[in-house]
């Protein structure tokens, strides 16, 4: 049987786009850090950041609160979902 690097798949030597480190924008460096992180790691620390600032709506969890820092990541609205946030997120990472 041939294994998965004989099949074409992932070697371990290319990483996936969620391994890839991106460059946050300056509105989501100032929750994340400046520093390329990974995609993946950039979600990570952005739900730290709302949880620990009691950012999410209590009476619909799947709602994010945006306070002065989330605001012009989240297009200066004062709500998203946490579905909507990942589509947000991505239009400040290069």
């Amino acid at each position: 049987m041939a294994s998965k690097t004989e099949k074409g798949k992932s070697s371990g030597n290319k990483p996936n786009a969620l391994q890839r480190p991106v460059q946050p924008s300056q509105e989501l460096a100032a929750i994340v850090g400046n520093d390329p992180l990974p995609r993946a790691e950039v979600v990570s620390k952005v739900w730290d950041y709302i949880k620990k600032n009691d950012l999410q709506n209590p009476e619909n969890k799947r709602e994010i609160l945006a306070d002065d820092k989330l605001r012009p990541v989240f297009d200066n609205r004062d709500k998203v979902t946490m579905f909507e946030m990942n589509k947000h997120l991505s239009a400040h990472l290069k």
